[in-house]
């Protein structure tokens, strides 16, 4: 019978999640959607020294923020295979370990950090670059392989320091299928016997995570390519267990490179080029320093996801503007690329800037409500909802609607006084004065009605339209930049624009 398919995001709480860690994210999530099965957010704490405050709950508010939400895991509710932390499930890898040793596939080993050390150096002098506990180096360590079983037994008795290590094969071809890379082979001789616990009882990563995934049924591991080494230990794990037969299929998912291509993506890229690298603000619980993430720079979830949703899958054609449920049907992992993918952020910024072009006007509107009242302006829903619409085709991000047309809010805090000199001369004030004139007194104070009754009388005195506009569009904005000259007029209002046309030509006799 075909299991129910069950994935996992398994991050560790070391630090914010980044781009990669959302983007394995959502794949599992795509994955799991497309075919009815389950999402699992599992927290990967054994690494207890390495463990960050306030990282984990980053993890699952960056998750819903992405709309991105498993079935069940930490912070989404209990399933059946509760608890979700690794290190609340300390008294159940004991037992993993203990086949592990009873079937002579693990030992126990007492060295020292100075014998490792030790170990280490000897090798050098033998002209060994990278030394490593292996199956040639084991053999001269203090382990239950090289001790007698009585003084294994003593060691163990009288509570010394041991590690549990995995015994590696010494020259063996481990090959496994990957959904991403087809078949993928390594040699034991290029591996080394890995710890799977401490004597504390807390498993490290790779014993933690083979016995989770079994224990939780997990049908599909998709993670980054940097665990593509650790497969051929989980490989032979699942064979030395005997559950080799309901072991997950791999997919090991390309990195995110430097927007130059050149290196894995990282924070520090982010910080070098302006822009945000975490989802959502990351406060530096030491130093209370505050990142900017695509939240806080005005991003749409949704715009997000569809950006690190390409980033190294397409759906096999043309289409880049997705929704949730568009990435649901499309999604394969036979279409996911082997190489990685560029991080650019330019593309980031085009993504969003379609999101908020195609955003109902209302939808943007209640967005930039809490921006508008925290500076102090009055929030008028269907004034912002028109400011909206005629300012949204020129915004990359939520936040720079207010930032662009903030004149629509206060008085102009600058003009563009080099278009000014070129555009402006005090012979033209007079008739830029009549031309305010015919504005005040149209009736219907509407964008069509006031374009109609300037163009009118513009032809009738044989005025170039050319001449007036620019003079009009820097008296209202102070700037060439923004919506049709009439449409700002009629969201200003009558009594606002016939104002402002009046201090602007004040303003630009002096300059």
């Amino acid at each position: 019978m075909e299991r129910k398919l069950r994935v996992r995001f398994a991050p560790s709480p070391t630090g914010p999640l980044h781009p990669g860690g959302i983007r394995t994210a959502l794949y599992n999530y795509l994955l799991a959607k497309q075919h009815g099965g389950d999402f699992i957010l599992r927290i990967e704490d054994t690494d207890q020294n390495r463990f960050v405050p306030g990282a984990e709950e980053f993890i699952i508010q960056a998750l819903k923020w992405c709309g991105i939400e498993p079935n069940e895991g930490v912070g989404f509710g209990d399933g059946p295979h509760a608890p979700y932390r690794q290190s609340e499930r300390k008294h159940l890898y004991r037992d993993f370990a203990d086949k592990l040793l009873a079937s002579g596939h693990a030992y126990y080993a007492f060295d020292t950090e100075a014998d490792l050390e030790q170990m280490r150096t000897n090798m050098q002098a033998q002209g060994v670059p990278n030394p490593s506990y292996n199956s040639v180096t084991r053999q001269y360590m203090k382990n239950s392989l090289t001790l007698p079983s009585d003084e294994v037994e003593k060691r163990l008795q009288q509570g010394d320091h041991y590690v549990i290590r995995f015994k590696m094969p010494r020259n063996e071809e481990v090959k496994f299928h990957d959904e991403i890379r087809d078949w993928v082979s390594f040699n034991t001789s290029q591996l080394d016997d890995k710890v799977l616990m401490k004597s504390d009882g807390m498993p490290t990563y790779h014993l933690a995570n083979v016995s989770d995934d079994y224990m939780m049924q997990i049908t599909h591991v998709i993670r980054g390519e940097e665990w593509l080494s650790s497969a051929p230990l989980h490989v032979l794990l699942y064979r030395a267990l005997g559950i080799e037969d309901v072991m997950p299929k791999f997919a090991h998912l390309p990195l995110l490179l430097k927007p130059d291509g050149n290196g894995k993506l990282s924070k520090r890229d982010g910080d070098r080029l302006g822009f945000p690298f975490y989802a959502i603000n990351w406060t530096n619980h030491e130093t209370q320093e505050v990142t900017e993430g695509y939240r806080e720079k005005g991003f749409f979830p949704e715009a997000f996801i569809n950006f690190l949703a390409l980033l190294g899958w397409n759906p096999g054609d043309n289409k880049e503007i997705m929704s949730l449920d568009e990435m649901i049907q499309l999604f394969s992992l036979g279409k996911v690329h082997k190489a990685g993918a560029r991080y650019d952020f330019e593309k980031a910024k085009w993504f969003n800037h379609q999101y908020v072009k195609a955003t109902d006007d209302l939808k943007l509107a209640k967005a930039i409500k809490p921006q508008i009242e925290a500076k102090g302006f009055a929030y008028d829903e269907n004034y912002v909802k028109e400011f909206c619409r005629l300012m949204k085709e020129r915004a990359h991000f939520t936040n720079e609607l207010l930032e662009l047309g903030y004149y629509f809010f206060e008085d102009i805090k600058l003009y563009d006084t080099e278009t000014l000199k070129k555009k402006y001369s005090k012979e033209k004030r007079s008739s830029i004065e009549a031309v305010a004139n015919v504005m005040n007194d149209v009736p219907e104070y509407t964008a069509a009605s006031l374009e109609k009754a300037v163009k009118q009388y513009l032809q009738e005195q044989n005025l170039k339209i050319g001449e007036i506009m620019p003079v009009l569009r820097l008296a209202l904005a102070g700037t060439m930049q923004g919506p049709a000259v009439f449409d700002m007029a009629a969201l200003l209002g009558r009594e606002k624009t016939s104002a402002r046309m009046q201090q602007s030509l004040d303003f630009f006799e002096t300059v």
